[in-house]
């Protein structure tokens, strides 16, 4: 008898904090997956020194809601050298910041989606996996580099000399949010499931999100254009 030929789904690699971005990324991948028996997500995270480490939380919970087939938490210390309010104790978290300064502000962590990939590179090889995403965004941000598209070319170009898989066969690294506003993002994690209450996008770490760091703000005008309601809980809600 003849062998029924099964499509292969492809394993693919999330890029995992538990913000607003990276969730509907992972929810994303799960709804565009779920037609595929043979679907396996490797959901990534990362402890790096952040003061705002109540988001590795919401990154287990969010693993767990979209069933990732593993969820690796890889932890190391950006905060070692700092230069960023992010990873030293010493520089504040801005607030109320104008956001539409064309400077970079100090919440911009160095090389941080450099290294990210660079570790969802090696595991991408490691299990096998064809994709890997990443919930960069260069419309409604705070002007990071390393979350625009020339930064995300250069990086694919990396793959192909860097790893044997990637010699041989692309591995290709998927930004399906970069070009979409805050508002956009919503609207796409709405369709796709996504529990915002279990979320976490504010700089800071403490019971209720801040709701005047960039973060916080950029998120709140999103929920708002959206005309969605926002299920976490804020101290302030900045205009």
């Amino acid at each position: 008898m003849k062998k029924r030929n099964v499509k292969k789904f492809k394993n693919t690699v999330v890029l995992l904090s538990g913000g607003l971005d990276s969730s509907t990324c992972a929810y994303y991948v799960r709804h565009i997956g779920k037609s595929q028996p043979n679907q396996k997500i490797f959901t990534l995270t990362f402890n790096y020194g952040q003061k705002h480490k109540k988001e590795l939380t919401s990154a287990r919970l969010i693993a767990s809601e979209i069933k990732s087939s593993k969820h690796a938490i890889i932890k190391f210390n950006l905060g070692e050298w700092g230069g960023s309010a992010l990873t030293d104790l010493n520089i504040k978290v801005p607030k109320n910041r104008n956001l539409k300064e064309k400077s970079i502000p100090i919440t911009y962590v160095p090389a941080r989606n450099t290294i990210f990939l660079a570790f969802a590179l090696s595991y991408a090889e490691a299990v096998n996996a064809s994709e890997i995403y990443i919930g960069v965004n260069a419309l409604d941000y705070s002007g990071y580099i390393d979350c625009r598209p020339s930064f995300i070319k250069k990086f694919q170009e990396l793959t192909k000399v860097a790893t044997v898989a990637g010699s041989k066969e692309t591995i290709k690294i998927k930004t399906p949010l970069i070009h979409l506003t805050k508002a956009e993002i919503v609207k796409l994690g709405e369709k796709v499931g996504v529990d915002w209450s279990k979320t976490w996008s504010c700089y800071e770490g403490g019971k209720l999100a801040c709701g005047e760091c960039d973060s916080c703000r950029l998120r709140l005008k999103g929920f708002k254009e959206a005309g969605v309601k926002d299920r976490i809980r804020y101290k302030v809600k900045s205009r």
